[in-house]
């Protein structure tokens, strides 16, 4: 195909990492990190278990200071892909499909079901969920969506009953 007198629309800019939202999954604010060094996103599941039918059932822990705070998710296997971690260790990663909210973008991404629980962002953002529709700003984060908002520490250590705190 000819794409010389083709004009791509212009990419939205998004930063290194940000919060997305998985709506088709109940998810709507997930810490993710776009990774240009990914073909294939990655999301961060437990309790695992294949079901007939080319399925599987998974755990989703959408936010680590919650960890009772959990979705369940039963997805189609689209396939069975062979990777290589960054250490170069090589196994077998189911891949389901879901779609992916950032800022204006909305579209159906595949996301490989692994362990990320040591890891910093519970989701990687691959180059075929970014590609065409998002550029990465390496030194920028939460562009299209807002940080967490951090609480002084007079309001961390307040009661949560709303109540003064004795000294």
């Amino acid at each position: 195909m000819d794409r010389t007198n083709q004009i791509d629309p212009p990419a939205v800019v998004c930063g290194w990492r940000e919060r997305i939202a998985l709506p088709a999954w109940g998810v709507k604010r997930l810490k993710a990190k776009a990774d240009t060094g990914a073909r294939t996103s990655a999301i961060d599941v437990s309790d695992l278990t294949e079901l007939p039918g080319d399925r599987v059932r998974f755990h989703l822990v959408v936010d680590r200071a919650h960890p009772e705070k959990v979705v369940e998710v039963e997805a189609d296997i689209i396939r069975r892909a062979r990777v290589r971690s960054s250490l170069g260790d090589r196994h077998e990663r189911l891949v389901v499909r879901t779609t992916m909210r950032l800022g204006p973008i909305e579209k159906e991404i595949e996301v490989g079901l692994l362990c990320r629980k040591n890891m910093l962002c519970r989701m990687l953002l691959g180059r075929s969920a970014l590609q065409p529709d998002l550029l990465v700003d390496s030194s920028r984060t939460h562009i299209l969506s807002r940080a967490p908002k951090r609480l002084s520490s007079s309001k961390r250590n307040a009661p949560r009953d709303g109540r003064k705190k004795s000294s």
